[in-house]
């Protein structure tokens, strides 16, 4: 998952945005619609109308392509969501004691020192040792 560099707690670039760069692969929608017309504007060679498709066939593509645009938009600000929700949980677990699954399979249980971020995802710190918000068994007071 990519965490967007602005969404990093004590991250400068929240305060000025950054330019997205974009990829010789990655199209959007107005030169989608440029290659459209194109397409429609050129007669085809076996005289079956303009550029080989109907104009619902470009509409349908149309309409994909503006779904694909927002599913990829939707997909990034739910992640993005997720990532901070985490990261509220864990502040939210300062100075609260917890229980944890390590990994030798043993529970440890203390008092919730620091929290820590790692490219935006939060772990724990308890009795001096990292953890992660997965091995979270039980919260108390």
């Amino acid at each position: 998952m990519n965490i967007p560099n602005n969404m990093l707690i004590g991250s400068l670039s929240a305060i000025q945005p950054e330019e997205e760069t974009k990829k010789n692969s990655d199209l959007d929608m107005e030169q989608f619609l440029q290659i459209i017309s194109s397409a429609m504007s050129m007669p085809s060679f076996d005289g079956q109308g303009s550029g080989g498709g109907s104009e619902t066939d470009y509409i349908g593509q149309m309409v994909q392509f503006g779904m694909l645009n927002a599913m990829e938009d939707l997909n990034s600000s739910m992640q993005t969501t997720v990532l901070m929700s985490q990261q509220q949980q864990a502040l939210g677990l300062v100075g609260k004691n917890v229980t944890l699954a390590s990994e030798e399979a043993q529970l440890i249980t203390g008092p919730v020192e620091k929290v820590r971020f790692d490219n935006g995802y939060a772990t724990i710190q308890v009795n001096g040792k990292t953890y992660q918000l997965n091995d979270v068994v039980e919260v108390s007071e």
